[in-house]
């Protein structure tokens, strides 16, 4: 338990001792919304395109984002190193918004989405402590995934119902998807609403980069998405115009039309089986792995898990390797997708070593 406890009394130490009150007494959120004020001020979360590469830190990340020709640009992005004040943990973010709101809606959940993650993680960490039959030296991975996966799934529906509660925000027909990664050590832990892609790049034993996608496509027409919205009485189907695109729609209405089965926001088709709950996955990571591209959907639909990490691997300069990315996707478009307006195109590439190796 030795590992266990001193991770966790590392983690309460900062929020109590930021807020200047013993953890556990309701006050978490606001801790580490002040942690991330902090993190901040000394340069260690990104929220645009740049990248970040602290001194001592295990990660490189390359972040890059482009506007669409549909408007503003509703793709958002975050990458916080020492996350949560813990050395050896980053979390990653990127979140495609829709709907006339959607930016602001994807900027909302950006910007709660990690601190009320951090204040279900240590109160999660907190209940384990407690439990006399835990041992976490036991089945190590097996724990920490547990304790991560029901921190996101905590975390996702209390950042689905503040938003509908948000004032300040029309989410009636605007969302957004969300798609993020938290590296703690070795493991990374994955959670995905929507249809933004996580794609891991790593050396096969023949010598060769071979891609391996971590995360599911959260489409309708995925017959376990379809079945749900079916039995909720939603509807998938098709435009005319636009055969191969499955789309969510009310009962009786042609709206609101959306190109994804989870979502945050989206209130109007909430009870009609579009959810918000997340996928969670873990990777333990080997001297094999060399890098993971987080991108939303405007980047896989004219780009694949192959071309996306032979690009990448292929930058001399990985500072620029998701400016590189974006701007063949951009470039893709134009080929691939005339008469259609490009979507935004936004991408995340995580390096798992603090200077990142030539490929």
């Amino acid at each position: 338990m030795s590992q266990f406890s001193s991770m966790f009394n590392g983690l309460a130490r900062s929020f109590s001792i930021r807020r200047g009150k013993n953890p556990g007494n309701g006050d978490g959120r606001e801790a580490a919304e002040v942690m991330a004020k902090d993190a901040k001020k000394n340069d260690l979360i990104l929220r645009s395109s740049g990248f970040v590469n602290i001194d001592g830190s295990n990660n490189f990340a390359s972040v890059f984002s482009k506007r669409g020709r549909k408007g503003v640009n509703q793709d958002c992005t975050i990458v916080w190193e020492e996350f949560g004040c813990q050395a050896d943990m980053l979390f990653c973010g990127i979140f495609d918004g829709h709907g006339p709101w959607g930016h602001f809606v994807a900027k909302k959940v950006r910007e709660s989405m990690p601190s009320s993650l951090l204040c279900n993680w240590q109160e999660t960490l907190a209940q384990a402590s407690l439990d006399p039959d835990f041992d976490l030296e036991s089945d190590k991975k097996h724990h920490r995934f547990h304790i991560w996966k029901h921190s996101y799934l905590q975390t996702c529906a209390i950042v689905d119902r503040e938003l509908e509660h948000c004032r300040k925000i029309d989410s009636l027909y605007s969302g957004t998807t969300a798609l993020t990664i938290v590296r703690q050590g070795d493991l990374i832990y994955v959670a995905n609403i929507g249809d933004s892609r996580a794609v891991l790049a790593t050396t096969s034993d023949d010598g060769n980069l071979v891609p391996i996608q971590l995360t599911v496509d959260f489409k309708p027409n995925l017959p376990q998405e379809a079945e749900r919205i079916t039995q909720c009485k939603g509807r998938v189907f098709c435009l005319h115009d636009e055969p191969g695109v499955h789309r969510v729609w009310l009962p009786d209405e042609e709206s609101p039309g959306l190109a994804m089965s989870r979502a945050f926001g989206d209130y109007c088709i909430k009870d009609y089986g579009l959810i918000s709950v997340p996928e969670v996955t873990q990777r333990h990571i080997t001297s094999r792995d060399q890098f993971v591209v987080l991108a939303t959907d405007g980047v896989w639909d004219v780009i694949s898990n192959e071309e996306a990490i032979r690009i990448v691997s292929s930058t001399p300069d990985k500072a620029k390797a998701a400016k590189h990315l974006v701007e063949s996707a951009a470039r893709a478009w134009k080929k691939k997708r005339k008469g259609i307006a490009m979507d935004d195109i936004s991408a995340i590439c995580l390096f798992f070593h603090s200077t990142p190796l030539s490929i």
